[in-house]
């Protein structure tokens, strides 16, 4: 331990004044001021955002659910029961036969899952299960 007080870490006021004079306050800053949370974002943000490749893939992709059964590649249609655990499959032609190939997944897995329903409860909110698509 040494008998040396704590001012020792501290600068002096010469060594302050000397880095104030060194460190140009102005010279590092950007000719274009910064972008406040009020303001517009500049267009060339906009522009490397948009023009990623992965962007298009983002936009272009929707989940299953949203899709028509005529849109969707697969043979067998799986919908999930987050409540009971039931799981109701269904081959993508009888899918399109009983309910047509314009129909909506979301629409055509709720309507299987609340035929075979075991968990009715007489509560609007509650009743029915939950579907979650595979």
């Amino acid at each position: 331990m040494t008998d040396r007080p704590a001012s020792w870490r501290f600068p002096t006021m010469k060594q302050i004044q000397k880095l104030a004079n060194t460190l140009a306050v102005g010279k590092n800053t950007p000719s274009t001021p910064a972008v406040g949370p009020a303001d517009d974002l500049p267009a060339a943000y906009w522009a490397s955002l948009l023009g990623e490749a992965r962007a298009d893939a983002v936009r272009a992709e929707k989940p299953i659910q949203a899709h028509k059964l005529s849109e969707i590649s697969r043979h067998v249609l799986r919908v999930t029961c987050s409540r009971c655990e039931r799981i109701v499959e269904i081959q993508k032609a009888d899918a399109t036969r009983f309910y047509g190939a314009g129909a909506i997944w979301r629409e055509v897995g709720q309507r299987l899952l609340n035929n075979t329903c075991t968990e009715r409860t007489g509560l609007h909110e509650e009743d029915g299960c939950w579907p979650s698509f595979e």
